[in-house]
């Protein structure tokens, strides 16, 4: 049987002593007397709520799923979901980053994303239900009217309902333009809503009162594509002016995706019937708004992939401590017993340091980006907001795509390490396999996250965003390379930067002359940039982690030892993989296209 214990002492060392969250906090007045006790105090009951509460719910819900009645158009979760959703709400933990102006308890960001990696590490699919709600809160806090605030906030802050996105239709996928959902504007300055969505997350379940639909549509007078999309928000059950719970609106269930994975969230197929909505922000302006969400669930499904990784992770060391096979090449280790356990083959360690390194630095980065969001959002001076919103822009891609395929890699690897006992279910291995595929497909494909990584991100400013970030890999490389005991980690470090440096201008110059050469190395100019940013985060903590063994010698604790060797570990394993991917990148896109399609 799989467990899991919250990482705590590797999210302390993320927080106080590499980012130094605490430090920031003082910078902002909504979270200045937030300390590292408060820090500290949060995440371990956090951590006790999602091992305790959420985990042993995780193979049971994956292996009932969820029921759809056709005749109510309703939908069942797992036994135990709602109990344990009700535990969620009465623990206060929906409101952790909200707004106090709403009910929030106004904690920073990055404290409710620490959270959130547990409960992912725990049960993705039942974290999907809480989770989404965040991304709707964030969009309606930014553009909702005063009314459709003080309708929806307080609940979502609370926990009492849950929200949604309604994006993509059956013949649209990632090309929202193509979207048909029509909203008509009544006399009485609401919309009724008619058309189809489908892939909607949580879209309907039994756990809250009320489900809060954020959905995109199209008005009567729109123009084509997705400059003529809006937003409306369209609750399950309408909200009388008193706040209490009115007839069935127009959105129901007409049934429900059966997935590789995830299976006991529902992924809903809903249908609008003269569905009444009111308008989010301006008319055809729905996606600017929608990418509050949106932005929000990529952060949020990199995060998943963390948290898979790392529960993936500990179940794997465990089993290959445990499982005695062959003896070691350099001789017997176990003399004691007929084998050596599997854990002194290279090969099975470099699995577990794999997905032991691919977690440690998709935290850092996590918490990193997770905080430039909470300068973004309360920082005093605009200058820092602006320079913090541009950096929380040029991660998101990263975040969301380069943290799910490492997941898929680190998940895949770990069942290996479990031999023929890795697909089988009562190990619960292959769950985690299972569900961190899907992660790199939903909220937009890891393709269309290097399309906006590279075409947005990176080329569209003349590579602004990436400069900026790049200073700052500069400034610590040039702290950091004085020292004598930085080398094997710098060395590499600012190698990578000038040969992503070198790469950007080549693609941009390129680019001129035939757009397909974005297409066609954007997926593998993403994964560089991600190493480039996993080893700036690797190198920093080679450096935490040198100075406590210097400072402590002998005397030290081993988690500073074990950091140092997963940093070696990266660099000398992983970091190589940028070679082959830059020489990809620059192979152009003529052995992808010149093939006439008559001959696939």
């Amino acid at each position: 049987m799989p467990r899991y214990v919250p990482p705590l002492r590797d999210m302390q060392f993320v927080l106080h002593e590499l980012v130094q969250v605490t430090e920031t906090f003082k910078e902002i007045p909504a979270h200045a007397e937030v300390d590292v006790d408060t820090v500290n105090a949060v995440l371990e009951e956090g951590g006790k709520f999602a091992a305790q509460v959420v985990f042993p719910l995780n193979r049971s819900g994956d292996e009932e799923g969820c029921t759809h009645d056709k005749a109510t158009r309703e939908v069942r979760t797992p036994a135990g979901y709602p109990e344990a959703y009700a535990k969620y709400v009465e623990g206060g933990w929906p409101s952790l980053s909200c707004d106090p102006a709403y009910g929030g308890q106004g904690l920073p960001h990055v404290v409710n994303q620490c959270f959130y990696e547990m409960l992912n590490s725990a049960n993705q699919a039942w974290t999907m239900y809480p989770g989404l709600s965040h991304g709707a809160y964030e969009a309606l806090h930014a553009h909702g009217t005063p009314e459709q605030k003080a309708t929806y906030l307080p609940k979502l802050t609370s926990g009492e309902w849950t929200g949604t996105m309604c994006l993509t239709e059956p013949h649209c996928g990632t090309d929202l333009g193509l979207l048909r959902t029509k909203a008509e504007p009544l006399a009485d300055g609401t919309y009724r809503i008619n058309g189809a969505k489908i892939f909607i997350s949580a879209g309907e379940h039994d756990m809250a009162a009320n489900i809060v639909h954020l959905v995109l549509a199209r008005l009567p007078d729109a123009p084509a594509g997705s400059k003529g999309i809006s937003l409306f928000v369209v609750p399950k059950f309408h909200v009388e002016a008193d706040g209490s719970l009115g007839a069935r609106n127009g959105i129901f269930c007409a049934g429900l995706e059966h997935k590789m994975g995830i299976h006991s969230n529902a992924t809903a197929q809903l249908v609008l019937e003269d569905a009444i909505g009111t308008l989010v922000g301006e008319p055809h302006k729905g996606l600017q708004a929608m990418f509050v969400m949106m932005n929000a669930a990529r952060l949020g499904v990199g995060m998943q992939s963390l948290g898979l990784t790392e529960v993936a992770y500990q179940n794997a060391v465990d089993y290959a401590k445990d499982r005695l096979q062959m003896r070691a090449l350099t001789g017997p280790k176990a003399k004691d017993k007929p084998a050596d356990p599997i854990i002194v083959h290279p090969d099975v360690r470099k699995m577990l340091l794999t997905a032991r390194a691919y977690a440690e630095a998709g935290r850092a980065l996590c918490v990193h980006t997770a905080l430039m969001l909470d300068k973004e959002l309360s920082h005093p001076d605009a200058d820092v907001r602006r320079e913090a919103a541009d950096e929380v822009a040029l991660l998101t891609p990263i975040v969301k795509a380069f943290l799910t395929d490492n997941g898929w890699i680190a998940t895949s690897a770990c069942m290996q390490v479990f031999g023929g006992h890795g697909y089988v279910r009562e190990w619960g291995m292959e769950q985690y396999v299972r569900d961190a595929r899907i992660n790199m497909i939903y909220e937009g494909t890891n393709t269309i996250q290097s399309l906006d990584l590279l075409g947005r991100k990176v080329l569209a400013d003349n590579g602004r965003k990436l400069k900026a970030f790049g200073r700052r890999i500069a400034e610590f490389a040039e702290d950091a390379g004085v020292r004598e005991d930085m080398q094997e980690f710098i060395n590499p470090l600012a190698d990578l930067g000038d040969k992503v440096t070198k790469l950007t201008t080549e693609l941009g110059m390129k680019a001129f002359g035939n757009a397909d050469e974005v297409g066609a190395a954007a997926v593998d100019y993403l994964r560089v940039v991600g190493h480039l940013v996993f080893a700036y985060f690797w190198a920093r903590m080679a450096q935490v982690a040198l100075d406590r063994i210097q400072a402590d010698g002998d005397a030290v604790d081993p988690f500073y030892r074990a950091k140092l060797h997963t940093a070696r570990f990266y660099f000398a394993k992983l970091l190589p993989e940028t070679a082959s991917l830059i020489r990809t990148a620059r192979s152009g896109p003529a052995a992808l296209m010149a093939m006439d399609e008559s001959l696939f």
